[in-house]
């Protein structure tokens, strides 16, 4: 008896976590309308209250509108750049002016569909069959339960702020957006204090700017609460991508250190070159990737794969101390 109601409660979480996900997703279009107009409210703000205040306008205004330009061209690029659907055909590097020229050295590489470099061992990811959709998918892929489709190196759906999954296609352009938004809420606290006093009406002259005070002070508000818990998202996010590994995997190499620990053994992570060359390959920089302007200037590049084959520490063809069928499937994280 106890084990029945334990598995109807369950089944209860479920349903309503589900049920969730299905409203999250219906909604996503008005949350991403949402988050575009807050974020042009907190551009004006800046650039019609905050920016004239800043020292050495010369340098300070090309910056800021840098900035600005990247947070609006990375939010609009991972909201509308395809994740990497298993179904789809590999993707191919574009060729107008939103595309950065790769360096030199590393063009032409491109072996059966890998962007690499002669230091890094790349091996063919192994496949199995989804219990979910049935696509035959490489390793490093997830089925989506609000999409209903595997997206290659998943690292999970995001209903609210871009309405669709992270996956290997725009999962750079995910980390460069919270990264700048990062940065221009913190400028935006940092520098526009003064003008939150003067908003507040301590003092007796008239508020001069067409921003409104109200708008500018919420604006400021959430501006210092995005600055901190993006600036958290953010920080863990890039400590995943040091250490090789997606949110999905995080979870799941947890459970295989508990298990290898069990057997007195070590897990090691394959896919952990090391913290430097894990940044190279995810933002597909450095020598044999692209140029590190790539990182200020928001032009589209190519994954250093197309998620069919993953570098790896030499020597290793899978996971140490991870056993044939003990890997987790999409239904035991389910």
């Amino acid at each position: 008896m106890p084990h029945c109601c334990t598995r109807q409660v369950f089944r209860c979480f479920k349903w309503l976590e589900r049920a969730g996900d299905k409203l999250t997703g219906a909604a996503g279009p008005v949350f991403v309308t949402l988050a575009v107009i807050l974020l042009s409210v907190g551009v004006f703000c800046f650039f019609e209250v905050i920016r004239p205040t800043l020292p050495l306008p010369w340098v300070t205004t090309p910056v800021c509108i840098l900035f600005a330009l990247n947070l609006f061209a990375h939010y609009y690029y991972v909201c509308t750049v395809s994740p990497g659907y298993v179904d789809e055909p590999p993707s191919e590097a574009g060729t107008g002016y939103l595309w950065a020229q790769k360096r030199e050295a590393g063009r032409g590489r491109q072996p059966e569909g890998v962007r690499w470099s002669e230091d890094v061992q790349v091996t063919r990811a192994a496949t199995s069959k989804c219990r979910k959709c049935g696509e035959q998918r490489p390793e490093r892929s997830h089925h989506c339960r609000i999409c209903g489709r595997c997206v290659l190196k998943y690292d999970h759906h995001c209903p609210v702020r871009i309405n669709q999954c992270v996956g290997i296609h725009n999962e750079r352009h995910f980390v460069l957006f919270m990264v700048y938004l990062v940065i221009s809420t913190f400028c935006f606290v940092l520098f526009g204090w003064k003008q939150v006093i003067f908003a507040l009406g301590w003092f007796e002259d008239p508020w001069p700017y067409y921003s409104p005070q109200m708008a500018f002070l919420l604006t400021f508000i959430l501006s210092v609460v995005l600055c901190i818990a993006v600036a958290a998202m953010a920080g863990w996010h890039l400590y995943m991508v040091a250490s090789g590994e997606t949110s999905v995997e995080t979870q799941d190499h947890e459970q295989y250190r508990k298990i290898a620990r069990q057997r007195g053994e070590n897990f090691i992570n394959s896919y952990d070159l090391g913290w430097r060359k894990n940044l190279q390959l995810f933002f597909n920089v450095g020598p044999d990737g692209y140029p590190l302007y790539t990182l200020l200037v928001p032009l589209r590049i190519e994954s250093y794969t197309d998620g069919r084959a993953w570098a790896r520490r030499a020597g290793f063809e899978h996971h140490l101390g991870v056993r044939p069928g003990e890997e987790l499937t999409d239904e035991d994280e389910d």
